[in-house]
């Protein structure tokens, strides 16, 4: 009989924060902070220099999901006043779409944590909450700043919580991958976490299964975590890697393309 699987101190580690250096970044890194009391993330991809490329809504506009998130959830576009920008990175308050920002404008006075690519299905259902990490493995660092540096120039689409979000953009560049489905969920964790949570709520028949508080919660988690895994990037089926240049230049064909078909270089722009 195999003798299961220990993790390591570094995984044990991991399963409690993903909070990091600054000096202990790389370029291509995933890296977010938490906002809002811990109640979102926002995310962005570190280009070196001190710079972070991200997706965001202008500063003071509301989400616009059409829900009641709309209350309370804002931009995470770097929040100097007006009158007293950043002396790097300017006046962004009323920036929107993807933008450049210095690592201190970026954080906005949070703390800095890493996104974890390539963990194990354990370590990923062990992660109490989605949004920090994923089982797909990430692209080499130069593809990773590619795609965000083309995007930087080219723009993500518009952008929405749900479907088209900041963890969203900052996925496509270590990954490539875009997910095409009827469902509105993209391939955010903090997304589908949500609704991961929503189904573990509303799922009347677990009610029968099961007596008691204790074990209801069990039956809830065990909803939770498994709608987290299927929905991961990693897992999906519903995916395809799409070089970054036919993302912006052919967006309509693309669906119809095995996912496997293409990959994106830095050799490959223009074509």
């Amino acid at each position: 009989m195999s003798e299961s699987r220990r993790w390591t101190m570094p995984e044990m580690a991991g399963i409690l924060s993903n909070k990091i250096l600054k000096d202990e970044i790389k370029p291509g890194d995933h890296i977010y902070s938490w906002r809002n009391a811990y109640l979102y993330a926002h995310h962005g991809i570190y280009v070196g220099d001190g710079m972070v490329i991200h997706f965001t809504r202008a500063a003071g506009q509301e989400i616009g999901t059409g829900t009641v998130l709309d209350r309370f959830i804002f931009s995470s576009s770097p929040s100097h006043p007006s009158d007293s920008p950043c002396p790097r990175c300017g006046d962004q308050s009323r920036t929107e779409g993807v933008i450049s920002s210095c690592l201190e404008c970026f954080l906005c006075g949070g703390e800095l944590y890493l996104f974890k690519y390539g963990v194990s299905p354990g370590l990923f259902i062990a992660k109490p909450r989605g949004g920090t990490c994923t089982i797909a493995p990430s692209d080499p660092p130069e593809h990773v700043m590619h795609r965000a540096e083309f995007l930087l120039q080219n723009g993500f689409g518009v952008y929405n919580i749900f479907k088209n979000n900041c963890e969203d953009f900052a996925i496509y560049c270590k990954t490539g991958l875009l997910v095409f489905t009827n469902v509105s969920i993209g391939r955010s964790g903090q997304a589908t976490s949500f609704l991961a949570a929503t189904t573990a709520i509303v799922s009347s028949p677990l009610r029968f299964l099961t007596t008691g508080f204790s074990g209801l919660a069990a039956v809830g988690y065990g909803v939770y975590c498994i709608s987290r895994y299927v929905s991961d990037i990693g897992v999906r089926r519903d995916v395809m890697k799409i070089p970054v240049e036919r993302l912006i230049i052919c967006p309509g064909p693309l669906e119809s393309e095995p996912a496997a078909a293409n990959t994106d270089t830095p050799k490959e722009k223009g074509s």
